[in-house]
């Protein structure tokens, strides 16, 4: 089990909550990750440095580094007197990005390639936007959106501090994208941040239905808007850091009904361990093409939790 959070043993869950998660998970295994302290986790920017190499260079100053098992470039780490690891100059290089491990599936997933026409439509502050420029050796172009002004500068200066050159940034609502055909589409939607209790315990005290109900609408608008700026052919990752049925399984059902010619791609990352679907929720009977999607406890890799879709948009309907 990794270390509990000190002082949580009087952190109080809601009723609704317990009752909620009781039913989808088992409870103990994800209350006591949730409470407990997140790993610190790298990945090595390619194009600032080969793996290897950069992992060593951090190896000598004493810090025990740990392979992510999904991602060839990420790497879990700890020192036995430090925790800055924003304060290596690895990191000041932009040779390494400070990213949690299972932030680096979605990218993964999308698996987007040199010369791709790619839209981060949520993209602050630039984690997914700058592991997918490297995945492209910036060759292509990635359009990375975000909807506040005052997210920009972190993405402006992470995708700086990472050498891309292949990155436009743009300001607007992610939901008024229309006119423009992408092979990829990224869509980590804001979200209620279920999965990230272990990195921000006010959650549990702001968590309630109807924030989660609301939060659902916007979400399922963001992810019309991706589809339908998708080319034929194309493909999208819908993910979130929550763990709501109707933030994740709920939008993509919405999503599959609303257009015939989206299809559920199958996904497999070796070394990752995932949980079933949600596939009927509160009386509602969610598309058995969902049963493709990941859904990944906290308790599953020790790690945030999330889920992750990926979807084609199909040349010609069902």
């Amino acid at each position: 089990m990794p270390e509990t959070i000190p002082h949580t043993e009087n952190i109080k869950f809601k009723e609704k909550f317990i009752e909620r998660y009781s039913k989808l998970t088992d409870w103990e295994p994800f209350k006591q990750y949730s409470l407990s302290f997140l790993r610190r986790s790298i990945r090595v920017n390619t194009l600032k440095g080969a793996v290897k190499e950069v992992a060593a260079s951090i190896k000598k100053k004493g810090w025990k580094l740990a392979k992510i098992p999904w991602c060839r470039e990420g790497f879990w780490l700890e020192h036995p007197e430090r925790r800055d690891v924003g304060n290596l100059l690895e990191h000041h290089l932009g040779q390494i990005y400070v990213q949690e491990a299972a932030s680096m599936i979605p990218p993964l997933v999308l698996n987007p390639k040199p010369g791709d026409l790619v839209l981060d439509m949520a993209a602050a502050p630039g984690s997914k936007t700058t592991q997918m420029g490297a995945m492209m050796d910036n060759q292509g172009l990635i359009i990375a959106n975000d909807y506040k002004g005052s997210r920009l500068s972190s993405l402006g200066i992470n995708a700086q501090r990472s050498g891309l050159t292949n990155v436009a940034i743009t300001l607007m609502d992610g939901r008024w994208f229309k006119g423009l055909q992408f092979d990829k589409i990224l869509l980590d939607a804001p979200c209620s941040g279920t999965g990230t209790i272990r990195k921000s315990l006010k959650t549990i005290a702001i968590w309630n239905e109807g924030m989660i109900k609301k939060i659902s609408r916007q979400q399922i608008q963001l992810a019309e808007a991706a589809f339908n700026n998708l080319k034929p052919g194309g493909e999208m990752v819908y993910s979130t850091c929550s763990l709501e049925p109707e933030e994740n399984e709920g939008v993509v059902d919405q999503l599959l009904n609303k257009f015939p010619e989206a299809r559920v791609v199958p996904v497999k990352l070796p070394g990752l361990k995932v949980s079933p679907p949600v596939l009927e929720f509160n009386g509602l009977l969610f598309d058995k093409q969902i049963k493709q999607a990941l859904r990944i406890w906290p308790q599953d890799n020790d790690t945030e939790g999330f889920f992750i879709t990926k979807i084609r948009k199909n040349p010609t309907e069902r």
